[in-house]
């Protein structure tokens, strides 16, 4: 029992650390322009966020992990609210296909996936190396199960387990153990995926197992909820909306459990799958329920919940292509999205600075998404300009055309370097180092600088202003020789032991990233000088 009981846990650890390594590496292939193209469609009407949703969550192979990624870009102010709730609603059917392939029996096929995963991963190139990690891991997930199924296997030679398990339970425990355990190990699919198992051994029934189903569906919520503590309005209320889609279709399915059950024993005979079918049915019925809903749901919940949070859209909002005819009206879109571009730099900048003394872990992951924002604007813009110079232009507009495009490419540079100090407080928040008091007011008055720098910068995409330019051009000059004297202060400090020995190269970089974002605004300054008019 001792050896039965080390390898079910085995198995378990293999499902959660594949789940989590694969959700992971999927986030990090997928953060740039697919996963903004997938994110993109989600907005036009409920039901594309929820094929976003499913699509999501069959790359991750965890809804918890879909839901997370949306309460973030809830938060972040880059999806609103409304159109969150599709993408729930998508990531509770897309969970449902980890379950079927249980059923299907592909844990028997773990062993290739992972051969041959492997194999890519390591003699791959480019984007098959990522595909052999993700298939690796994707095996890693299903060998863990069947190692759960040997573990499983001879408690069918025991009479009275069998029984055991047999025996209805109250359908209200089964629903607390449910929840319970998928609050604990944060995925649905791991209770659910046991309960198969158990049913392909006839260790269970369909009447003891679909409680738990419906338990472990709502204990999906509790990951979201739990994101939702450090998140912004807009990110508590789209947690609060997937807890109470959940626990609807536990009061609806337990409440007409005794007609649930019928039609799955008649679809099918085998009881692992009448479990599969539960499963996906459950969340049908919330879907089918709450799609034609969601617009009163969403008024429901803002009144449950007041207040207001600014919506960032993804994608640029002034590039028109109907304008693409007249250069003219052309170029004056591009400014007005440099104009946004800015004003994202300039939030993703406040919250950036805030991090090196307030450090939070759900604002640094906004800094990240409002990162990919200011990278697709960036892009669009470019992809804007070129069109524009399909046509014959002037030598005016064409160097208007080359100035422009290195406009945007420095204020996306400026994204960069902002997101580089928020890692490097990240660091510093993990390693418990902190400043002293003569470097923070160093760094103080050095990032009101570099600050000033970058407002100044931005309001010349609106108005060219010479007078701001030279400006510009001094603070720069007085930032470089600040930057070299708080170096040397910093190096007094560490020859004096004042500082923590860890909090010098977290400090010098700091200063390096800020006094770059002040370069890129005297670069932008010197474009704008150039031009003969905005």
């Amino acid at each position: 029992m001792i050896k039965l009981f080390l390898l079910f846990c085995t198995g378990l650890v293999l499902f959660l650390f594949g789940m989590f390594r694969l959700s992971a590496t999927v986030r990090e292939r997928f953060a740039g322009s697919r996963m903004r193209e997938y994110f993109r469609l989600s907005v036009k009407t409920p039901l594309y966020g929820v094929v976003t949703g499913f699509v999501a969550t069959i790359l991750f192979q965890s809804s918890s992990a879909t839901s997370v990624i949306t309460v973030g870009l809830v938060s972040a102010g880059l999806i609103d609210f409304f159109h969150s709730l599709g993408i729930i609603l998508g990531a509770d059917i897309g969970t449902t296909v980890t379950v079927q392939l249980v059923v299907w029996k592909i844990t028997d096929a773990s062993p290739v996936l992972i051969i041959f995963g492997s194999l890519l991963w390591i003699s791959g190139r480019n984007k098959w190396k990522h595909v052999g990690e993700a298939l690796f891991y994707f095996g890693l997930i299903f060998f863990g199960l069947s190692l759960v199924s040997q573990a499983t296997a001879p408690l069918k030679s025991h009479p009275e387990l069998m029984e055991l398990f047999k025996q209805a339970r109250n359908p209200l425990v089964g629903v607390f153990v449910g929840l319970m355990i998928t609050a604990v190990v944060q995925s649905s699919a791991i209770p659910i995926a046991i309960l198969v198992i158990l049913a392909q051994y006839n260790l269970v029934t369909i009447d003891s197992a679909l409680p738990v189903v419906f338990g472990a569906n709502l204990g999906t919520a509790a990951t979201a909820l739990l994101a939702a503590l450090t998140a912004n309005i807009n990110g508590k209320r789209t947690a609060l909306s997937h807890f109470l889609f959940k626990l609807t279709g536990v009061v609806i399915c337990m409440a007409v459990l005794p007609f649930f059950i019928p039609p799955l024993e008649y679809i099918s005979a085998s009881v692992a799958q009448q479990i599969a079918l539960g499963h996906f049915f459950f969340n049908l019925i919330i879907v089918i329920i709450f799609v034609p809903l969601l617009t009163p749901f969403t008024r429901m919940v803002e009144r449950l919940m007041p207040g207001s949070e600014e919506v960032l859209s993804l994608w640029p909002e002034y590039l028109d292509e109907k304008c693409l005819e007249d250069p003219g009206k052309a170029f004056e879109c591009v400014r007005q999205e440099l104009v946004r571009q800015f004003s994202v730099v300039g939030r993703m900048f406040a919250q950036g600075i805030d991090l090196i003394n307030h450090f939070h872990a759900s604002q640094r992951q906004n800094v990240h998404y409002i990162e990919m924002v200011v990278d697709t604007l960036r892009k669009e813009i470019g992809i804007y300009l070129c069109k524009i110079s399909r046509d014959a232009l002037s030598a005016d507009l064409s160097r208007k055309l080359f100035l422009f495009d290195q406009v945007t490419d420095d204020i996306e540079r400026i994204g960069d370097h902002i997101f580089s100090i928020s890692e490097l407080s990240r660091r510093k928040h993990r390693r418990k180092i902190s400043f002293t008091d003569d470097a923070r007011e160093d760094l103080a008055v050095f990032i009101t600088l570099v600050h000033t720098n970058l407002d100044e910068a931005a309001s010349l995409i609106t108005r060219k202003d010479n007078k701001i330019i030279e400006n510009i051009f001094a603070r720069e000059e007085e930032i470089d020789a600040m930057e070299k004297d708080l170096k040397e202060r910093h190096l007094e400090r560490f020859y004096r032991r004042i500082c923590h020995p860890e909090a010098g190269p977290i400090f010098i970089e700091m200063l390096i990233h800020l006094e770059r974002i002040s370069d890129h605004c005297e670069n932008i300054a010197e474009h704008i000088q150039d031009l003969k008019e905005l």
